[in-house]
């Protein structure tokens, strides 16, 4: 089993939300966490300035976390947006660059990520666990099997990431290193968060078990024993409380 207080670790999208819990849960652990956030702070020693939409500031984000805390093994990747817009409202069709940029972020930006990540990998193997090098952790979405109304393009692009779970873990499995993907519901980050107490209630009230928003804590939790139980692999697990979205 992978002990936890001998990981490198990088994580999208670590400066909020369930990035910021991952990073928090793994440091508390021992581990060594290095986050990579468009927010990040400068005076941040534990923080990097990155677009996953770049090549060029991906690999120097790489490139810096290198030499501040080795070559990671882990990356966990939250970084994403999640706007909200009809295809056709009453100002007219969805512009087309609101749909390409939500689809740059979410699924373009966690390619790119996980392509340079696991390029560096494979170019220096060193043994995590048995045989394993490796483990990439993304994240979609339940809308991306039950968008709602107002979420073509956020679901179009978490249904990208599902996609692609299967077929880079195949890929990536002769290299050692495993690729899975979580699914969250309605998690309780800055975005649920900042909505009017009775909507969060009413949020809450829509999960069957148990009736709560989930605690980034728990995205983060499941993320380690994603890590620490090698036989989950190409995996697309559902973090939901079993709520499915009906049609709004």
């Amino acid at each position: 089993m992978v002990n936890l207080e001998q990981l490198r670790v990088v994580v999208t999208g670590g400066a909020s939300g369930m990035g910021l819990a991952c990073a928090e849960y793994f440091r508390a652990r021992g581990a060594k966490v290095m986050v990579w956030d468009m927010q990040a702070d400068v005076n941040d020693a534990h923080a990097i300035a990155c677009d996953v939409r770049s090549d060029d500031s991906v690999r120097a984000a790489l490139a810096e976390t290198i030499k501040r805390i080795g070559l990671p093994r882990v990356c966990i990747q939250c970084a994403g947006i999640a706007p909200a817009g009809r295809m056709v409202s009453k100002q007219g069709a969805m512009p087309l660059d609101a749909f390409k940029q939500v689809i740059d972020v979410n699924l373009v930006g966690t390619f790119n990520v996980m392509r340079v990540f696991a390029e560096a990998i494979i170019q220096t193997p060193d043994v995590l666990d048995g045989e394993e090098q490796g483990v990439i952790i993304n994240t979609a979405s339940i809308a991306a099997y039950e968008g709602q109304i107002g979420q073509t393009a956020y679901s179009a692009s978490k249904g990208g990431v599902v996609a692609l779970t299967l077929p880079a873990a195949r890929e990536l499995a002769s290299s050692g290193i495993r690729v899975n993907t979580i699914a969250p519901g309605l998690i309780a980050t800055p975005l649920l968060l900042n909505m009017p107490e009775e909507v969060q209630a009413s949020l809450a009230e829509s999960v069957p078990f148990p009736k709560r928003l989930g605690k980034p804590e728990e995205f983060a939790a499941l993320a380690a024993h994603i890590i620490e139980n090698s036989m989950i692999n190409g995996e697309v697990i559902r973090l939901d409380g079993a709520l499915r979205m009906a049609p709004r």
